[in-house]
């Protein structure tokens, strides 16, 4: 009976101390903190200075771009495992380290040189940029490199600087759960920080209307590490995990035309358009199934992910005349997922909290008061050239309109799309490191240290043309339009829009998602048609331990026949629909699981010296966490349960036969 009981217990321990998807033992959650920073490793971006690539040479050129995101996150794996060595001699990783990832580079970057040569002219000047250097852990530094390293702005209220230091985390010296950031300098309080969002001036052929897609929080769990805009075909191209929302079918192999015949989260069918960014996570010592995958723990990303309690997409005017429709499969990144490396020219991250949106912080993570969510927003470009759905370095097709909302020569105004996410997470313990309260960060590139500069947003336009035109139509003639505007003429009020390139956020709002003016008592969703009823709050994905780094959308996103939503004023029920299964067929080693099968990456040559990253283990997606894995992980119980009775049956027929 005790052996039995034993087996019981121990099962009991060890499920419960699985720590979540990855089925891993995982570190208690008040010791996810390690106490010293890390060193990072700066490399030049070869992308951004191929401003111009062939057509011809465009899939090569993006593999190879791919390539040298791979060669800096195996020198930073590597600069990790030496981190004490490196932090008493950093010449200590010139030669293991940094001189061969030198090497590979030089070559990757003349493999790239010789694909567009092939078709056009050689880049110049290229090879100067195979060099990298290693920048030492800045102690408490939590602004970017092109400020010089320093913290750009001063926490306060709870961001003691230079101390704090819990039992097993640490303050401005502390890393997190995956022992590359954030740091207690990360963050800010956002009453400490002045009102600064501008508000153009709105001419008067302004287009003031406003469109809105719903299209969910991704509570059905769609992940990958994938992006098919900057690294089509490679597996675990971003080197961390996205959110999803609307198209279904995105990974890094999805076609334009999977793209075009995919399911949709949208209310509108009409909207197949794909919305990624990257994840946020507590680090709170929990494991998620990406836990042992590249683009998660092995990379640095850790914690529990948080699904959004809103996401709110909508599409504004210009201030200064109509907008015209976006192309079809127009492709728009807005930030810069280096930017601690980079410096900020193309940063645009915003955050804020809930009743503070007239503030926003750019290089920090807000410390949000009581009662208040934190909030990210993004404002992508309003301009396009016109000609071109992507670019070589996939921003020079769209840019910001100056300050004034005018775009550049040669560019048009189009629909600007507004990101707005709704987090229900707490402000962070800093005093004990995050032991009390966890701290939370975007999903980063290793070498970034989960900077909240870094944070990005990509879309991809999948609208079907007649939703198009109605959203130029509505806007351009200021009407408030989407799933659950009224569309009745009336004129909208103008969102506040600076188009040089700092993002500006709807007013102050409650959690609710209805914005209010500060001082005032009247509501609205800035750039939302009728105030839409918020999301529930999901803080923790109810998803079942799985072992892959992929998830399929759950049950509880319905994808079959949706009767289309009207937009001119009648609202109609929508159809009942069946619900989506998980896919039965098994997801790849990208991490790019859409519910239908997907091709294996085209095998690539190493570099010189190069390791490729380990292919994450997969399974089938329609195991997810069912009866068969349960009992898997149970049968321990089930032995000790079975011996337990035995052992009491013996112990009643031994009575028997004493008396």
């Amino acid at each position: 009976m005790l052996g039995g009981g034993g087996l019981v217990a121990a099962n009991v321990y060890a499920s419960a101390s699985e720590g979540g998807w990855g089925g891993q033992p995982g570190p208690e959650a008040s010791g996810h903190l390690t106490s010293a920073g890390m060193a990072t490793v700066y490399c030049p971006d070869v992308g951004a200075r191929l401003t111009s690539v062939p057509d011809q040479a465009r899939a090569e050129v993006d593999r190879e771009l791919a390539r040298l995101d791979q060669q800096i996150t195996g020198a930073y794996q590597q600069l990790q495992q030496s981190a004490p060595d490196v932090r008493e001699n950093p010449g200590a990783a010139a030669g293991p380290i940094m001189n061969p990832l030198k090497e590979q580079r030089a070559a990757t970057i003349e493999r790239i040189a010789v694909a567009i040569d092939r078709v056009g002219d050689r880049p110049e000047g290229l090879e100067s940029l195979a060099a990298c250097t290693l920048r030492p852990a800045q102690e408490g530094a939590g602004g970017s490199p092109g400020n010089g390293g320093q913290a750009t702005a001063t926490a306060s209220d709870g961001a003691q600087q230079g101390g704090g230091q819990g039992q097993n985390g640490a303050g401005q010296a502390g890393t997190g759960q995956g022992g590359n950031g954030p740091v207690a300098s990360d963050y800010a309080d956002i009453t400490s920080v002045q009102p600064n969002v501008p508000n153009p001036p709105q001419q008067a052929d302004a287009s003031r209307g406003t469109f809105t897609s719903e299209c969910g929080v991704n509570a059905g769990g769609l992940f990958n590490s994938d992006n098919v805009i900057v690294a089509p075909g490679v597996s675990n191209g971003a080197h961390h995990f996205h959110d999803y929302i609307g198209n279904q079918s995105n990974n890094a192999f999805a076609s334009d035309d999977d793209l075009a015949n995919a399911k949709t989260s949208c209310v509108d069918q009409g909207d197949k358009s794909t919305y990624y960014w990257p994840v946020l996570r507590l680090q709170n010592g929990k494991q998620e199934r990406d836990a042992g995958a590249p683009g998660g723990g092995t990379e640095g990303n850790a914690g529990q992910i948080v699904t959004a309690k809103q996401v709110t997409l909508t599409f504004v005017g210009s201030p200064r005349g109509k907008v015209t429709a976006m192309p079809r499969l127009l492709r728009i990144i807005t930030g810069d997922a280096k930017a601690f490396v980079n410096g900020p020219v193309n940063a645009n991250a915003s955050w804020s909290c809930t009743g503070f949106e007239d503030r926003q912080l750019k290089d920090k993570y807000p410390l949000c008061p009581s009662g208040s969510d934190v909030v990210r927003t993004f404002r992508f470009q309003s301009c396009w050239d016109g000609r071109n759905i992507d670019s070589a370095n996939h921003r020079t097709h769209v840019t910001f309109a100056a300050p004034d909302g005018s775009c550049p020569a040669g560019f048009q105004a189009i629909p600007q799309l507004v990101q707005r996410i709704v987090y229900d997470v707490a402000a962070p313990s800093l005093q004990d490191g995050g032991r009390t309260v966890p701290l939370f960060a975007v999903d980063s590139f290793p070498e970034q240290l989960h900077k909240p500069v870094t944070d990005h947003g990509d879309f991809i336009n999948v609208f079907d043309e007649d939703l198009m035109r109605e959203m130029v139509d509505c806007i351009n003639s200021g009407r408030t339009c989407g799933p659950r505007g009224d569309d009745s003429g009336a004129t909208a009020a103008p969102s506040p829009s600076d188009d040089s390139g700092a993002t500006a956020a709807p007013s102050p709002s409650d959690d609710s998602g209805a914005t209010a003016a500060p001082g005032t008592g009247a509501t609205a969703d800035p750039g939302a048609g009728d105030t839409a009823s918020p999301a529930p709050s999901v803080s923790n994905p109810v998803e079942q331990p799985r072992t892959d780094a992929t998830t399929a959308p759950a049950n509880t996103t319905k994808h079959s026949r949706p009767a289309r939503p009207a937009r001119h004023g009648k609202a109609t029920e929508p159809a009942k629909d069946d619900q989506a299964t998980p896919s039965s067929h098994a997801a790849d080693s990208s991490g790019g699981e859409v519910g239908r099968p997907t091709q294996s990456a085209p095998p690539q040559a190493a570099g010189a010296g190069q390791t490729p990253p380990p292919a994450a283990q997969t399974e089938p997606q329609a195991v997810q966490g069912g009866l068969a894995e349960t009992g898997a992980h149970l049968w321990p119980a089930a032995i000790g349960t079975l011996l337990a009775l035995s052992g009491l049956v013996m112990l009643v027929r031994a009575k028997r036969l004493r008396y």
